[in-house]
């Protein structure tokens, strides 16, 4: 239901763009991040652990993927971003990542999940790094 409910708030975001209607964040920024972006991206980083095994778990995964690319626009949202430059960089690393990812998942090529690992990762501690406050810091190695 939950993945419905994602895919649902994806079209809708489609459609009332192509309509003219202006996008309006309903979430808070932590909402996408916990909700959205944590458990999509656990499907890529785990991918090895947690290899889907039927059509419909590879169907699930893509589109985990497709959600996890297309949060990258969600984040650039207005309200939502933070500056006009460093933020739409840090979200096209996102978005780059996770369309690698949709089409590795649609290609049901676990190795090349697994080789997009550190690329969606760096996508993710890019932008931390530059609007965490404090983010790194405190933790030892």
């Amino acid at each position: 239901m939950r993945k419905r409910c994602v895919r649902v708030a994806i079209l809708g975001l489609l459609v009332s763009a192509a309509a003219g209607v202006s996008a309006q964040p309903v979430g808070t920024m932590s909402d996408l991040m916990i909700r959205i972006l944590y458990p999509n991206a656990d499907a890529v980083f785990y991918i090895e652990t947690r290899t889907p095994s039927s059509e419909a778990e590879w169907g699930e995964l893509q589109a985990k993927t497709l959600v996890l690319a297309e949060s990258a626009n969600l984040l650039l949202m207005p309200g939502r971003m933070r500056d006009d430059k460093q933020w739409v960089e840090d979200a096209k690393l996102l978005r780059e990542a996770g369309a690698a990812a949709y089409k590795a998942a649609r290609a049901k090529d676990v190795a090349a999940l697994t080789a997009l690992n550190d690329q969606l990762y760096q996508s993710c501690v890019q932008c931390h790094l530059h609007y965490r406050p404090n983010y790194g810091r405190g933790r030892r190695p």
